[in-house]
């Protein structure tokens, strides 16, 4: 990827912008740029108006010439460490991932290496120059599955427009306690817990949270879900889960204590003791291409942890059922 050029670059404001504001004009003429990005060059004399320095609210006469000579600067600042990466989908603008279970995504206090941001300052030196190095949504550390990483300042301008007009489709996996009988939808608004920090919890104050989620396979005392996140809150599926008391098995933060069916074999009694994660997958991600409007459609296989989770409890929902025919 590379940045912005060291020539400048120039652009002609139409004649019909005339009158309107120098940073909105600005924006329709340089679309790859964010408006916040664009106005703080402005603001540092990087962009001129006819070869003068503008404010952002001047206004344009039509048919000055526009020359943007910024830099971009380095946004990320986390040493590149050669750390595998499962590239489902890659082109010019963005890689599609498979992010595994137990990588953290940034990092931060207790994390300062080992993550997925410097994971892919080695993959691709120039993501530097995108803010947090061209990862626009997260996943959990314990949550596997579908990342997308823009690699151009375009696509991530583009990326970031789509998650904020709710136009990504992102779908998961959640396996969760309980035999539910249909789906439905959580809506419930999702904030910080007001005492302990590292939890989110429902809250009437908090911020508009939507997960759509329907039956993909009924166990005797489980249900696989298909959950649609229509909003992207943190922690959004575990904790509409839990507020609907059908915690996500494993989850350590949201689960709560461990509760066996009624005559779980041992197999089973084995396997939910020991699944010590939230068992929760990011499936597909549906998207326009940010840059060429083309349609991307994007699966990451379950990971081993939950094939085997979904084997035992089939076995056990099997064996269950015998056992109340005799």
């Amino acid at each position: 990827m590379s940045p912005p050029a060291d020539a400048p670059r120039q652009a002609i404001v139409p004649d019909e912008a005339a009158g309107r504001r120098f940073d909105a004009v600005l924006a329709e003429l340089f679309p790859e740029y964010s408006r916040s990005r664009l106005s703080s060059w402005i603001k540092s004399g990087d962009v001129l108006l006819a070869g003068e320095p503008a404010r952002p609210r001047d206004p344009v006469r039509g048919g000055e010439t526009v020359t943007l000579a910024a830099v971009a600067e380095i946004q990320t600042e986390a040493v590149p460490e050669d750390i595998p990466l499962d590239i489902l989908y890659e082109d010019a603008d963005l890689f599609v991932l498979d992010k595994p279970v137990g990588l953290v995504v940034h990092p931060g206090a207790g994390n300062p290496a080992g993550t997925l941001v410097n994971a892919l300052l080695h993959r691709d030196p120039g993501l530097a120059v995108l803010p947090r190095a061209g990862i626009v949504h997260r996943l959990d550390k314990d949550t596997s599955g579908v990342m997308v990483v823009a690699r151009t300042l375009p696509a991530h301008t583009g990326l970031v427009a789509q998650l904020a007009a709710r136009e990504v489709h992102r779908q998961y996996l959640a396996v969760v306690v309980g035999a539910l009988v249909s789906g439905g939808t959580a809506n419930a608004a999702i904030d910080r817990h007001p005492r302990d920090r590292l939890r989110m919890a429902v809250r009437e104050d908090g911020k508009d949270a939507v997960t759509h989620f329907r039956l993909r396979e009924r166990f005797r005392a489980h249900t696989a879900l298909e959950c649609r996140l229509e909003t992207g809150r943190t922690h959004q599926i575990r904790v509409h889960m839990q507020h609907l008391r059908h915690p996500i098995v494993g989850d350590p933060l949201y689960g709560g204590p461990l509760k066996l069916p009624k005559g779980a074999t041992e197999e089973l009694a084995g396997e939910l003791r020991g699944f010590k994660r939230q068992a929760l997958h990011a499936e597909t991600l549906e998207f326009a291409h940010p840059v060429t409007g083309e349609p991307v459609r994007v699966s990451a296989p379950l990971p081993a942890d939950m094939v085997e989770l979904l084997r035992v409890l089939r076995e056990d929902t099997r064996a269950w059922d015998e056992s109340q025919r005799r």
